[in-house]
């Protein structure tokens, strides 16, 4: 277990970092800061030159790895961080240099406990990317197919289990200070970041969620999926097929080689849409550069590292939440608010959907290219703290993930608007899911299911009552009322009342 003053010394290293860069001047500023956290904020910048404008991005990036993923994590959490922040962050870049190949080739030969020339027959020493857990090279295998190869930096893991274990430590102090530190929940949020981390350090399980996101999006032609060469792939090095297209960051490229960038955003945002709300599996990392235009129009995905998972029920209250928002229903939108447990059932819900409405009714009469997703997350935000909402650490990923997918779709087409795109996907789902044929399946399923049970359940009731042996039954006795004994009158009683039974038993066996 690692010593609280070596926790103590990694935080102050980092805030160091963070104040020389004006990050943390907003924790400073923040009435709801508790004062300790202020103090050590004051602590850590004393005798730095902080910059007038924060650069929160650049503080992360310049303390290693994990703050970086960890800064990625935090750019979900504008009601934690604020709106600044959180906006900032989200140009957190992996970029790192590249290690020498000779690392990456140990590092592979150990992987597969064979020689490189075993699996491939070329092998680019140059990396086409170096991020903060792993690099990527080209190479041909023994068969002549292209694949991309990912490996993991050696010594990534003993490092993130470090820091991980100096954020779990400084989550729970803040938490323990109870107020607007505990609604917040730090430790949930430090919990979903150590989740996304075991993900992407096991390159095993990025291979599994994109097959399985590969299944899940047979529906959608449009959206593909790179395949998985298992016999090359470990839990430190991946080999996928290689992906020959054209980033969606690179708006001028896709218009020359022939795309409709309308087209392209539209397919986007539906695959998105079938992903989180039909599938309830989606890729929560799809930022420009992991998202490419192939030859044949269709959008390509690759860097399966952190993923979405939603449950049903979950998935029904989000759409029915994005389709109220949409048609202005907001007493619907906050009645589910309510249903979900999103917010707690001491507040009214007609003075929350005025709330939802003082979010939504602005936006409305806006020309389309001025409307965004963000903005009404952002204002949905700023109305969780009046109503006791608590995180919902499940949809942290997917209110991340809707918005960077916005954006993509707006450096493609600017005058796209996210919700004219998702209305017909959602109001189908809605009427596929929760239409009345629906509603009479998923009851045969769960009569269906009951009637399965039955036999279990009349075997444990046997179980808890056997049917009666050769002794009778015991004649029924009236009640008693007890007297309630306490101190050392207890022990007087229990040794009287042990006497009386034993002499009672003593002439009963001597009569």
């Amino acid at each position: 277990m690692t010593a609280p003053a070596v926790h103590l010394w990694r935080l102050l290293k980092w805030g160091r970092i963070l104040a020389r860069h004006g990050a943390l001047r907003g924790i400073e500023r923040d009435p709801n800061t508790p004062r300790p956290v202020r103090r050590i904020a004051r602590i850590a910048r004393f005798g730095a030159r902080v910059p007038q404008v924060p650069r929160y991005a650049d503080a992360f990036q310049a303390i290693g790895p994990a703050a970086i993923k960890l800064g990625q994590t935090l750019a979900t959490r504008p009601d934690l961080v604020g709106d600044e922040a959180a906006h900032d962050l989200l140009r957190l870049q992996d970029a790192l240099p590249p290690l020498p190949f000779p690392v990456i080739r140990q590092r592979i030969e150990s992987s597969f406990g064979r020689p490189l020339e075993t699996f491939f027959a070329a092998f680019d020493e140059t990396p086409i990317g170096a991020a903060s857990i792993a690099q990527v090279h080209r190479a041909i295998t023994a068969d002549g197919r292209q694949v991309a190869v990912k490996v993991l930096r050696p010594g990534i893991e003993a490092e993130f289990a470090r820091a991980i274990d100096t954020y779990e430590w400084a989550a729970a102090q803040v938490e323990s200070m109870g107020g607007e530190a505990s609604r917040l929940r730090p430790r949930l949020v430090i919990e979903t970041f150590k989740r996304w981390t075991a993900r992407e350090l096991d390159l095993r399980r990025e291979a599994a969620s994109a097959s399985e996101l590969a299944e899940g999006m047979q529906a959608e032609p449009d959206f593909m999926v790179p395949q998985i060469d298992w016999q090359r792939t470990t839990g430190k090095v991946l080999t996928l097929e290689w992906i020959d297209g054209i980033k969606l960051s690179h708006r001028d490229r896709i218009v020359a080689a022939g795309h409709d960038p309308s087209l392209l955003a539209g397919r986007l945002i539906r695959a998105f849409l079938r992903q989180a709300i039909a599938e309830g599996f989606f890729h929560a990392d799809m930022h420009q550069g992991n998202l490419f235009a192939l030859p044949d129009g269709r959008i390509a995905a690759i860097d399966f590292g952190i993923m979405g998972r939603i449950d049903r029920r979950a998935r029904v209250w989000l759409a029915e939440i994005l389709y109220g928002l949409i048609t202005g229903n907001y007493k619907r939108v906050a009645e589910i608010h309510f249903e979900a447990g999103y917010v707690p059932p001491h507040h009214n819900v007609a003075e929350f959907a005025t709330a939802l409405r003082a979010v939504g009714e602005p936006m409305r009469g806006l020309p389309v290219k001025d409307m965004s997703m963000g903005a009404m997350l952002d204002g949905l935000f700023s109305i969780t703290r009046d109503f006791d909402m608590q995180t919902q650490p499940h949809l942290l990923l997917l209110q991340k993930t809707m918005v960077m997918v916005e954006g993509v779709a707006r450096t493609l087409d600017p005058d796209i608007n996210l919700w004219d795109v998702s209305a017909p996907f959602v109001r189908e789902w809605i009427r596929t899911e929760l239409g009345p044929e629906a509603k009479i399946a998923d009851r045969l399923v769960e009569d269906i299911r009951t009637l399965a049970r039955l036999p279990d359940l009349i075997r444990n009731i046997e179980r808890r009552f056997p049917a009666p042996g050769g002794a009778p039954p015991a004649p029924p006795l009236r009640e008693i009322e007890r007297i309630r004994v306490v101190g050392g009158w207890r022990y007087a009683a229990v040794a009287v009342l042990s006497g009386a039974v034993g002499a009672a038993i003593m002439m009963y066996l001597l009569s």
